[in-house]
């Protein structure tokens, strides 16, 4: 937001109200702006309206602030977005884009990973309804995701089919590793046949989570804590 006056701008919350999303809650801001350039909030969507057949077209979107200027009471300001806004046809994409590709597979990180050396081996379970073709995968902010072969990795018939894959660490970094927030979001590419190809997020479960992280301690030799 950017305030180009000298009178300060009291912001309480902001929410999106958007044809592309269902609704999510308001984020709690309680920001004063004086004269400011620019100040970046965060805020929160909800799951993307979706079809199952195609990518749907950016719908009206407004950013939705309580605020108050100067020493007025606080009231709602509507700041629209473009349809045209990247960020805003990206988050579309990348939301129905998963949601169409789930119509026909679903991945998930299989249970048995082994330590081979410095390299943790495992597979990824795809469960698919009709033939699927897994184009690339990748890895995350803390770890390497390696396929035995790229683009495509697999070509996936209907049933359930095995990916072998190898995790490594990026990089030894304790800090890094205190901070994983985004550490286990695993990236899967893949389409239909005669379809376009989307990404897909894949989380492993807590317990391949947990082995990750102690694999990691282990290669990295982090002290113990």
């Amino acid at each position: 937001m950017t305030n180009t006056t000298s009178t300060p701008l009291h912001i309480t919350d902001l929410r999106l109200d958007s044809g592309s999303f269902e609704p999510s809650a308001p984020v709690r801001v309680d920001t004063t702006l004086p004269k400011t350039p620019r100040t970046d909030f965060p805020i929160t969507y909800g799951r993307a309206r979706c079809d199952a057949g195609a990518i749907p077209a950016v719908q009206p979107t407004d950013v939705v602030a309580t605020m108050a200027v100067g020493d007025a009471p606080p009231r709602e300001v509507r700041f629209p977005i473009p349809v045209t806004d990247d960020l805003l046809t990206r988050l579309v994409k990348y939301e129905c884009g998963e949601y169409i590709l789930k119509q026909s597979a679903t991945i998930a990180f299989g249970s048995g990973f082994r330590r081979r050396g410095d390299d943790l081996e495992g597979v990824l379970t795809v469960t698919a309804t009709r033939p699927v073709t897994l184009d690339d995968l990748d890895g995350t902010t803390h770890y390497v995701l390696e396929p035995e072969k790229r683009r495509p990795v697999a070509e996936i018939a209907p049933g359930t089919t095995e990916v072998p894959v190898t995790i490594r660490p990026t990089r030894c970094d304790p800090h890094a590793f205190a901070e994983a927030k985004q550490a286990y979001l695993f990236q899967v590419w893949g389409h239909t046949e005669g379809g376009e190809t989307y990404r897909m997020i894949v989380t492993p479960p807590k317990d391949v989570q947990e082995k990750l992280l102690d694999y990691a301690v282990e290669v990295c030799d982090f002290p113990a804590t």
